[in-house]
């Protein structure tokens, strides 16, 4: 039998060194050995309950995988295929008015009457303010006295002479003869007179140029008397036709100014503006009254390109103005392109029955309904369920061969359009498939399905 060796002396001294310090980690670790010891006692009472239950599990198992095994019931539908969708779109323009005109005389002057107010509609002639015309009034008159005495000489020309003012030449011409003839018969006596020495030589000469004197009347009125008889130069009418003409154009210049005295309204249209009030004189291209046309207002709306080839000229759209619908035709498509919207400008004539709704820079919009062609098919929103990358996913219902058995595949498909509830994708889908159409967050692939 063996025993214990004694220790050493260099032992004895280091023993009482360990076994103190591990009562001293003891005494700060008390804690920790009473988990220690808990935790040995519950492994060594609850290995063997913990394995009875395991087995008991192990031999129900065969049930439980036979009971997760369900069947869920589906709404599905078969999906076909489409060559491309209809999409609206909104186009936005402005109301422009066929024609705007700042209206002013054409002459300087004091106004005299305003006929309009804002806000009224006025038809194409109709005057709408007018100028003091009172000096131009007195200017015509004085031209048709001038006129009237130029007409009546006229006539007086071209009826010529009358027969009383012939017959007195006629008979100036005979008493100017017979008084040439009796001078005649003294200057013969006084000759012989003279001859005789009775009378002087001064006094012949007198009566001799007497004479002659008388000779002259009688030649210049026996020229008026032939002038009478000729009638009244062709000349002499002319000039005085001219003179008349003259007047008449006078007359018509005058009339001209008058009538721009009087504003009138070059089409029918709105008064937008009026500028100056009656009393104020006002110069010549001065605005007064700003018209704007109200007859059949125009839309222009920039489409693209691409959209204004579906639009052929004469078409009825349907033009938006605020909350109220208008109908319109397609007027004309200009041709200029813009660079920044890359977009053409077309014109839609409004109906009239717009006139009172639409003013000039007003808001226009109009829907147009464009087909984008592309291949795909229309699902449900609900039969989808987020993808990875982007994508969606839905599901497939297959039925297994041989049998009533039905599963759901995943497919992963792209949206190209939504519209509503129903969506368009395009993937790995092929005609007639049966697309689960709601339920799908319930679903797994190879979950089987009764449809």
């Amino acid at each position: 039998m063996a025993f214990p060796s004694i220790p050493s002396s260099s032992d004895s001294a280091e023993t009482p060194t360990v076994f103190s310090g591990l009562q001293r980690f003891r005494r700060r670790h008390k804690a920790l050995w009473l988990g220690l010891g808990i935790c040995g006692t519950l492994l060594i009472f609850g290995l063997p309950v913990a394995k009875q239950r395991f087995s008991a599990v192990a031999e129900d198992a065969p049930g439980i995988e036979a009971s997760a095994v369900e069947v869920l019931p589906v709404e599905t539908l078969a999906i076909q295929p489409v060559a491309g969708y209809e999409v609206a779109r909104a186009y936005t323009g402005e109301i422009a008015a066929q024609r705007s005109s700042d209206l002013g005389f054409e002459r300087s002057g004091q106004l005299a009457e305003v006929l309009v107010e804002e806000g009224d509609l006025v038809t194409a002639g109709e005057p709408l303010a007018r100028l003091d015309i009172r000096n131009l009034q007195t200017q015509r008159r004085q031209l048709e006295a001038e006129k009237a005495r130029a007409s009546a000489q006229l006539a007086e020309l071209q009826a010529g002479p009358r027969v009383e003012v012939i017959a007195a030449a006629e008979a100036a011409v005979r008493d100017l003869e017979q008084q040439l003839l009796l001078q005649e018969a003294q200057y013969t006596r006084r000759e012989s007179l003279y001859i005789q020495g009775a009378i002087s030589a001064e006094e012949l000469d007198q009566f001799n140029y007497d004479r002659n004197a008388l000779q002259a009347r009688l030649d210049q009125s026996r020229s008026n008397l032939a002038e009478l008889q000729n009638g009244t130069r062709q000349e002499q009418i002319v000039a005085q036709v001219a003179l008349v003409q003259q007047l008449d154009a006078s007359l018509a210049d005058l009339d001209v100014t008058i009538g721009k005295s009087t504003l009138l309204a070059p089409f029918d249209g709105i008064i937008a503006t009026q500028s100056v009030d009656e009393g104020t004189v006002v110069g010549a291209g001065q605005l007064v009254i700003e018209l704007v046309e109200s007859v059949a207002p125009e839309a222009r709306i920039g489409i693209p390109t691409a959209t204004v080839s579906q639009l052929q000229v004469g078409t009825r759209k349907q033009v938006n103005l605020g909350e109220q619908t208008y109908p319109a035709t397609v007027a004309s498509v200009l041709p200029e392109v813009d660079v920044n919207t890359r977009t053409q400008t077309v014109i839609f004539q409004l109906e009239s029955v717009s006139v009172a709704s639409a003013t000039p820079g007003q808001t226009a919009r109009i829907e147009l309904v464009e087909r984008v062609p592309t291949d795909g098919f229309w699902l449900p929103t609900e039969a989808l369920t987020q993808g990875i990358r982007g994508l969606w996913n839905c599901y497939v219902v297959t039925q297994a061969e041989g049998g009533d058995t039905y599963t759901v595949q995943q497919k992963a498909v792209e949206i190209l359009h939504q519209t509503g509830d129903l969506v368009l994708v395009r993937g790995t889908l092929q005609p007639g498939d049966r697309i689960v159409a709601n339920g799908t967050h319930r679903l797994v692939p190879g979950q089987q399905v009764q449809p």
